[in-house]
């Protein structure tokens, strides 16, 4: 076996171990994560997502498959990922910092009502965290992803799923996972497909 076929295999045999370790340590949490999602709709609230790097982009990935549709046509589910308004991160970047960038949001666009999902892979982005706590002072049901061992977003987030791995891909991996499986359930459960 070449060391490039090596690596291949392992990469892969990682992620399998992880995504069955995942699959039975966020269960509970994420039929916790589906009905606070369910009951955030249902009366009229909306989904904010944010994170830094590859978890902004999974932000926008799940938000996009909940406004425009994951399986097939149907009614749009509301949801925002506070990722991508390049004026609004720009400026509260510069005016603020960078640690406000999703707490200020979350201030301008958040509900009582609304469901704030934060994801970060060590669980200590000092925005994510602003945010989530905004999010809760305000009366915002606040959620997460993670990993390692849920860092800093350990009693902020409820439900919080943490990926039981030190390694920021293989989290990444099941956090994109388990994102879209929150919008095919969601599609379920609503009635929307």
């Amino acid at each position: 076996m070449t060391e490039k076929s090596a690596f291949y295999d392992s990469e892969f045999d990682e992620h399998f171990a992880v995504a069955a370790a995942t699959r039975d340590a966020v269960r509970t949490e994420f039929a916790e994560l589906l009905e606070a999602s369910i009951n955030s709709i249902q009366s009229g609230g909306k989904i904010l997502l944010f994170g830094n790097g590859g978890s902004a982009g999974d932000a926008q990935h799940i938000a996009t498959e909940l406004t425009v549709r994951y399986v097939k046509d149907r009614a749009p589910i509301a949801a925002i990922a506070l990722t991508t308004d390049t004026s609004a991160l720009t400026a509260i970047g510069n005016d603020m910092g960078f640690d406000a960038l999703f707490a200020r949001q979350i201030a301008a666009l958040g509900r009582p009502g609304d469901l704030a999902i934060g994801i970060s892979t060590s669980g200590r982005s000092p925005n994510v965290i602003e945010g989530l706590k905004t999010a809760k002072a305000m009366g915002l049901r606040t959620a997460g992803l993670s990993g390692r061992d849920g860092g800093d977003m350990v009693g902020l987030a409820d439900p919080l799923l943490i990926v039981p791995s030190d390694t920021t891909a293989r989290i990444q991996e099941m956090h994109i996972t388990l994102g879209q499986m929150l919008c095919g359930a969601l599609e379920q459960e609503l009635g929307l497909v």
